[in-house]
């Protein structure tokens, strides 16, 4: 059985390594570590395709270690014991071996923790292999173990050094330029990818190079990364919603489709644009909400991919509102304001008095009804007795909320004007 291109082009030394340099280079972690003769575990954090597994064999090789692997994905305790038992009892490898755990953010707490004792015995190496935050997944005593090494994606330039590499040890390629542009850019960093592509055309013996519509129709489009049971999912939600925060609606948009391109529901995102509306816009531009709501109904009636142009629509137009954040402050003091004064009462004045006992203790004695005022403002204190007026609600200087800022002086003077 021939093995996948990506396995037979596995780099077999630190220097084939493309895009990691801040690791493997001259003043890399990774090659510090090498040269100073002591390994230690680590994990390798980074997208697909970037190069955890060859750097993990690489390391194992760079200090003799015997090399063992498995995948949390098949992999439980009495997997990982078994694996240290039957390799502790080799004399041959009575010191220390490296075990390689790919996708080791799916192990739970407790598959975790059994690799503590040999962690701190000396007995093991771990090389753990993610794609996801470890702060998110991994626990405390195991990460305390383990120097987290963030790898990157692949650019197009280390892609290229790729289909370079292929070219030497098995032959050009048939494609022109603009097919190799094509191809690097449908592996979207990712050099596992990269070789998948090549696979699906190397076989082809053209004199001339493919078409680009052929080459099409052989390579398949990679998917976004993007998964909605992954730290990735809450990194592209973030990366729109603080785009359009930063009235930036090109890379609002971008992000837009990025998220629904990955497969995620539409009604999520509708559900997310009107927080925004509410959370970022706010009375700054009193519309917002209404059209947040109104591109959910929208898409809601329409569906896809009709009805993605309504939200479209919105973030655009979120991202170029004038932006407040005052209702979202204001509500969070008023709640911690309420939280240590919850014992008061309203004070009487403001109380309705249905019966004759409730009018003997004086509830709504000397309340002025704001409609018969000449200016329909009575200026009256509606706090609790006991209770220093508070000012939580402060309008931004733009916007619709300027005119709030209006309102919100001129009662005031009113309302000093009347106190004096």
């Amino acid at each position: 059985m021939e093995l996948p291109l990506s396995e037979q082009l596995r780099p077999a030394s630190f220097d084939e390594i493309v895009g990691q340099d801040h690791l493997m280079g001259k003043q890399g972690f990774i090659t510090s570590l090498v040269e100073r003769g002591k390994p230690l575990s680590i994990l390798l954090w980074g997208p697909p395709g970037s190069g955890k597994t060859s750097i993990a064999r690489l390391y194992a090789k760079a200090f003799s270690l015997p090399f063992e692997t498995m995948s949390a994905v098949f992999s439980g305790i009495a997997d990982i014991k078994k694996v240290l038992k039957e390799t502790q009892e080799q004399p041959l490898f009575r010191r220390s071996i490296l075990l390689f755990v790919d996708e080791i953010h799916r192990f739970n707490k407790a598959q975790q923790d059994a690799f503590l004792p040999y962690l701190e015995s000396g007995q093991l190496v771990l090389v753990g292999a993610t794609v996801e935050n470890p702060s998110f997944y991994l626990n405390n005593a195991l990460l305390s173990r383990m120097r987290v090494l963030k790898l990157n994606g692949l650019t197009d330039e280390h892609l290229e050094k790729l289909l370079e590499r292929y070219e030497k040890i098995k032959g050009p390629l048939p494609l022109d330029a603009e097919g190799r542009r094509y191809l690097i850019q449908l592996a979207q960093g990712d050099g596992r990818y990269a070789f998948n592509l090549i696979e699906n055309i190397q076989g082809i013996s053209n004199r001339e190079p493919l078409p680009l519509q052929e080459l099409e129709s052989l390579l398949q489009k990679k998917s976004p990364l993007f998964d909605k049971s992954t730290d990735q999912h809450y990194n592209l939600i973030s990366a729109l919603h603080k785009s359009v925060r930063g009235s930036d609606p090109d890379a609002s948009l971008y992000w837009f489709a990025r998220i629904l391109q990955g497969g995620e529901e539409p009604l999520f995102l509708a559900r997310r644009l009107i927080r925004m509306a509410v959370e970022d816009v706010g009375l700054a531009d009193p519309q917002a909400l209404p059209l947040a709501i109104a591109a959910r109904d929208a898409y809601e009636m329409l569906g896809s991919p009709e009805g993605d142009l309504a939200l479209a629509e919105v973030v655009v137009y979120l991202a170029l509102a004038p932006k407040s954040n005052a209702i979202y402050t204001a509500y969070g003091k008023a709640t911690a304001a309420a939280e240590q004064t919850g014992h008061l009462d309203p004070p009487p004045i403001i109380l309705n008095a249905p019966t004759k006992l409730m009018k003997t203790m004086g509830y709504g004695k000397g309340y002025a009804y704001d409609h018969d005022t000449p200016h329909g403002f009575s200026g009256q204190n509606y706090f609790p007795d006991g209770m220093e007026r508070a000012s939580f609600y402060s309008p931004a200087p733009r916007g619709f909320e300027r005119e709030m800022k209006k309102r919100i002086d001129y009662f005031n003077t009113l309302r000093g004007q009347l106190d004096s």
